[in-house]
């Protein structure tokens, strides 16, 4: 298999043999995800160092939650960020609600 092909578990090879797999369905390499919302959210190895990003631009999800997080508003994100739609926004917000959605061991 090449590196960043898609393998039938779903997941893919990165250049230095890792796997990083597609557990959350999200769009990996051309992969498609299962909601339209979540095609949103791309994740290429060799662009922002395999961070999800936001429709294979340079702009990271964990971006647009960090000016969330601040107060920001999509407005004025958008109004920053020109290229962004209000979709990709809600998109960000449903990749880290589905991301989180796991349960947490306590020893």
């Amino acid at each position: 298999m090449s590196a960043g092909s898609p393998s039938a578990a779903g997941d893919i090879r990165l250049l230095d043999d890792t796997r990083f797999t597609n557990h959350l369905n999200w769009t990996y390499d051309g992969v498609m995800a299962t909601t339209p919302s979540q095609s949103r959210i791309t994740v290429e190895p060799g662009k922002c160092g395999g961070r999800p990003c936001i429709r294979h631009m340079r702009i990271r999800v964990k971006d647009v939650l960090e000016m969330l997080a601040s107060g920001a508003s999509e407005d004025q994100i958008l109004s920053d960020y020109p290229d962004l739609e209000r979709e990709d926004i809600r998109a960000c917000l449903e990749y880290a609600a589905q991301y989180f959605d796991h349960p947490v061991f306590v020893g």
